[in-house]
């Protein structure tokens, strides 16, 4: 662990190990309710003070808990070597040199050249005057990677179970705006914008999601356009609320995500045309701005969330940021489905 992080983690267990010693345990709820501070009697709350301060700790959360994660992933590892070399009855270095430094191949001189080859600019000397020194450094690499995979089977043998949490947030959604049952062990809630270009990329990956998992992923879909730089997005979005007053918001939805290119109000007037709305009352919708309050409201919501871009996902309130691979959102959902054994009541 680098001596900052384990800094950090000194002082975190101190002021934590301060706190309980000098008081009772309180709920989350009994936390939320607590007094921040009185104007004439008025009281100030967690709860009250939390949507203005989300967006600033979210991310000091997140980094928080990578911190413990990656500590409490070492310290693990630490343990099942210790505890493999106290039954062979050797230290953990001679665990280590016999069940894994021993069996590590010496580097080839195909190796060698390969790596030699990346680098001979930045060496800036003959291949014999540094191969013992690449060797050297290439074994050294080998051996860390071959004692890590072996720590990693002690682990895929022994029963470990990870209580250690990331941060959530809970954020609402709204049940006619879901792709799949609105009662999911998982619900991914997407923040997205109509005119964002990794919006329409994370597209294909979403559905193919919802496909592996009919039963247990639903998607909410929550309106953030950042106006600043897609001028269009306000109003698509205020467009596909309409388009979803006559039961069409999904596939109106497709269609302007699959069509960026065609924002204007032509645009939109013409895909609602295409999935045979009644004109009218959608031309009259879109004129109105009849839903453009609740799209700055759920723009609100994101930002206070600590949303700074789209798309950004929350997996049952875990955050995710970006239009990530279909193998990272996988992850993601199987972790919840371990620990989310019951429907969504």
């Amino acid at each position: 662990m680098k001596p900052f992080a384990a800094v950090i983690l000194s002082f975190s267990v101190a002021a934590v190990c301060a706190a309980q010693s000098s008081a009772p345990a309180k709920s989350a709820a009994e936390k939320s309710a607590l007094p921040l501070a009185t104007i004439d009697g008025q009281t100030i709350t967690d709860d009250e003070l939390a949507p203005y301060v989300q967006s600033q700790l979210r991310p000091l959360r997140d980094q928080e808990y990578q911190i413990k994660k990656k500590a409490l992933d070492n310290l693990i590892s630490q343990k099942l070597v210790e505890a493999e070399a106290k039954k062979k009855g050797v230290t953990m270095e001679k665990l280590y040199e016999q069940e894994v430094d021993a069996k590590v191949p010496e580097p080839t001189d195909v190796e060698l050249n390969a790596i030699y080859a990346v680098q001979k600019e930045q060496l800036n000397r003959p291949f014999e005057d540094v191969k013992a020194q690449l060797q050297q450094n290439l074994k050294r690499a080998k051996t860390q990677q071959a004692r890590q995979e072996y720590s990693a089977r002690l682990r895929d043998q022994a029963k470990v179970a990870i209580l250690l949490s990331a941060p959530r947030i809970q954020v609402g959604f709204d049940p006619a705006r879901v792709r799949g049952n609105p009662k999911a062990r998982v619900m991914i809630v997407e923040f997205s914008d109509f005119q964002c270009p990794y919006c329409s990329q994370v597209e294909a990956t979403l559905k193919s999601v919802l496909s592996k998992h009919q039963d247990t992923v639903a998607l909410a879909f929550r309106d953030m356009p950042i106006t600043q730089i897609h001028p269009m997005a306000q109003g698509a979005a205020e467009a596909a609320r309409c388009a979803g007053e006559q039961g069409k918001f999904w596939e109106y939805h497709d269609l302007l995500i699959g069509d960026q290119g065609s924002l204007d109000r032509n645009g939109l007037i013409a895909k609602a045309v295409k999935l045979q709305l009644d004109a009218k009352q959608f031309e009259a919708c879109v004129s109105s701005e009849k839903f453009k309050a609740q799209v700055q409201q759920d723009n609100q919501e994101g930002l206070r969330a600590g949303v700074s871009g789209t798309p950004g996902f929350f997996i049952n309130g875990i955050f995710m940021s970006g239009a990530q691979p279909e193998a990272i959102f996988e992850k993601a959902i199987e972790e919840q489905l371990a620990t989310s054994p019951s429907p969504r009541s």
